[in-house]
């Protein structure tokens, strides 16, 4: 069964709640207001601390950022452009949009992206 551009809507008003749900869950963390590594005697724990935090932030920073690309998506959506590729102006294949949602680039236009950004 082909999906079809407003069923995909649906998908990324979903996707824009899980996104929040998470993101307030990372906000109201807390590990967030955790001093951070000090002088003590166990520079492991602290070690693990400083660990744990970079992990929890980067995640968070992941969060943010999906749901910014879904917002973004909602919005091209809105707008009557979601599906249409941002750079070059082509249709996004159907199948790309079912297995990223919230893709603003052509699968063409996504791979030189990367390329070029040395992924």
């Amino acid at each position: 069964m082909t999906t079809t551009i407003s069923e995909l809507y649906g998908v990324l008003l979903e996707l824009r709640e899980v996104y929040q749900r998470k993101l307030e869950q990372f906000e109201s963390a807390e590990w967030l207001e955790a001093s951070g590594t000090g002088y003590s005697n166990h520079p492991a724990e602290d070690a693990t601390l400083v660990y744990d935090q970079t992990i929890n932030v980067s995640t968070a920073r992941g969060v943010k950022d999906r749901l910014r690309q879904v917002e973004e998506a909602i919005t091209r959506h809105e707008a009557h452009t979601y599906g249409t590729c941002v750079h070059c102006g082509r249709e996004i294949d159907i199948a790309r949009l079912e297995a990223i949602p919230y893709t603003a680039y052509c699968l063409h236009c996504a791979e030189t992206r990367e390329y070029h950004a040395g992924m």
